[in-house]
């Protein structure tokens, strides 16, 4: 389907977009969202959006519309043709004790502190804007929307969770939505590490792309994605009844 038009009846949903607001990736510009909030996504209408550019947060989807900029662009790693470099086979010896668990989206405790943990660090390491979330956003944000196609996989160390790594499977790939991670086992890589395991997943299942979200040029919180080659890049965000034309691209 990745190659056609999406000619199915389309789920029931309701549009809208923010007000401006700053960005967070480039300084000196302003964010335009559109958003569809969609209560029944089935996996099919999923991935024809993830397709087009679109990224889900709970049951809202959602693309930059921003007035004179389109420095956003969606990336796709391409699973068939990837090759491990040599520190990435080194993050995978590192973690060999590492226990992983794949299941439905879910919210305790455990989640909350790590969620909270890992923000509160990366406020103090990368200035990132911070205040704790709670259970009511979490459950938004991450639990709800998910239907069949999203999952949580979470990594373990002697039982306790260290990482949690958001995607949804669609027919054709896996998209990444957020990953945070315990800030005292750095040692790990588990960034470098989950996307690994993503791309080995969607080998055992026989799926041919990781969609890894937006790249914008000269944004640090994006430089490790350039470690994951070969990508395709989609250029502006076509509408449903439109092809979507990836091309190859070396970031």
């Amino acid at each position: 389907m990745n190659d056609t038009i999406f000619t199915e009846p389309e789920p029931s949903s309701t549009d809208f977009c923010m007000l401006d607001y700053e960005c967070a990736y480039l300084p000196d510009k302003t964010v335009r969202m559109h958003y569809k909030y969609i209560e029944r996504a089935t996996q099919k209408y999923n991935t024809a959006l993830i397709h087009r550019g679109w990224r889900r947060f709970g049951s809202y989807y959602f693309h930059p519309i921003c007035n004179g900029c389109s420095e956003c662009k969606s990336l796709r790693i391409n699973v068939d043709e990837f090759k491990l470099s040599k520190s990435q086979k080194k993050s995978i010896k590192r973690n060999k004790d590492t226990e992983i668990i794949i299941q439905k989206p879910s919210l305790t405790q455990a989640h909350l502190d790590l969620y909270n943990k890992y923000h509160a660090f990366k406020h103090q390491k990368d200035d990132w804007t911070h205040r704790n979330i709670s259970p009511r956003e979490y459950k938004e944000n991450f639990v709800e929307g998910a239907h069949e196609f999203g999952k949580e996989v979470l990594y373990l160390q002697d039982g306790k969770i260290i990482g949690v790594d958001l995607i949804d499977i669609l027919d054709d790939g896996i998209s990444s939505i957020y990953f945070y991670y315990d800030p005292d086992f750095p040692r790990l890589s588990l960034g470098v590490y989950s996307l690994l395991y993503q791309i080995e997943l969607a080998k055992v299942l026989e799926l041919k792309w990781i969609y890894l979200g937006y790249w914008v040029d000269g944004c640090k919180a994006f430089a490790y994605k350039s470690n994951f080659q070969p990508q395709e890049i989609l250029n502006d965000f076509p509408s449903i009844d439109k092809i979507a034309l990836w091309k190859k691209s070396k970031i």
